[in-house]
């Protein structure tokens, strides 16, 4: 299988394809423009980016191209079905504890500034936005800002596997952990991914063999950064405002959709192994998960625990 490098939506893309050499360059070059250009529209640090545009519009009407209406409509399934353990509108949140900049500009820095008077605040509910589905019109509550990494992440990395698959006979891609499949590489009867070990990432603590189709991970221990004494990561609990205190260290899902394994990863994550019970009754067999706890043991639905390749454990 040919391979392709690249960096974007401050992560590390893999981009891979099966199939006739000047074919899959070309499916290469249409799969990174499309990934690309869906940054600059979803991007949140981007003051020209489209998200950015919505944001500023709290308050008024905002006409949203087809694809950010897209991903809206997903968020807002996504915020009941998680029971609000998925939610785009902290913000905020993210901001007051030090994420208000990009992961890579963040990286070069030793700390950013901890104002112990910025305590949670209140702010709308993402259940206050307001959809018109005939007209792709957005209706922000004053207040709300939106933050869409996650799921525009699994959604851009699914239709830019589409684009590439007409290009190959089986391709993925891979955006920082959100993957998705498409077809089966030659001489095999599933995919391979390996599954790392959240606090050492070069160790493989096991490997999965899955179907076509998604496999998303989210960790508290990939996006860190200190502010003042704190040590912070990106996955802010909606209930408190703050970094999840969870008895995880990572989740990974397996699930039909890239945007909806990414956001059941983050739920499930945040939400821990109550939590996580009563998301996946609600949701019946529509995905599988595993979890890794702080003694590196594997937890996850039977499916998934099957899935393991059980020598590696």
């Amino acid at each position: 299988m040919e391979t392709f490098h690249f960096r974007a939506m401050n992560t590390d893309i893999l981009l891979a394809a099966q199939g006739t050499p000047a074919r899959i360059a070309e499916g290469f070059e249409k799969a990174q423009q499309f990934i690309q250009a869906s940054e600059g529209r979803f991007s949140r640090f981007s003051e020209e980016s489209e998200l950015s545009g919505l944001n500023r519009s709290a308050g008024r009407p905002f006409q949203a191209s087809p694809d950010l209406f897209s991903v809206i409509v997903l968020a807002q399934r996504f915020f009941h079905q998680t029971r609000g353990l998925f939610d785009p509108s902290i913000l905020p949140d993210l901001r007051r504890v030090g994420y208000d900049r990009s992961m890579d500009l963040l990286r070069q820095q030793s700390a950013v500034p901890l104002f112990e008077s910025l305590l949670a605040g209140e702010h709308p509910s993402f259940s206050e936005m307001e959809l018109d589905e005939t007209r792709d019109m957005i209706l922000l509550p004053p207040g709300m800002a939106l933050d869409l990494g996650g799921i525009a992440k699994g959604w851009i990395a699914e239709q830019a596997a589409l684009i590439l698959s007409e290009f190959s006979s089986a391709c993925a891609v891979n955006a920082g952990g959100d993957m998705f499949l498409v077809g089966l590489p030659d001489g095999e009867e599933q995919w391979p991914v390996a599954l790392e070990d959240p606090l050492q990432p070069e160790i493989t603590l096991t490997t999965l063999k899955v179907d076509p189709g998604a496999v998303a991970t989210s960790a508290v221990t990939k996006r860190v950064w200190k502010q003042g004494e704190k040590q912070r990561h990106h996955l802010i609990d909606p209930r408190t405002g703050e970094p999840a205190v969870t008895d995880w260290l990572s989740v990974t899902v397996i699930a039909p959709h890239a945007y909806e394994a990414e956001v059941f990863a983050k739920a499930l994550l945040i939400g821990g192994p109550q939590e996580s019970e009563e998301i996946a009754r609600k949701c019946g067999a529509r995905f599988s998960y595993l979890a890794i706890d702080h003694d590196r043991k594997i937890w996850g639905t039977q499916k998934s625990l099957e899935s393991c390749s059980v020598a590696s454990l």
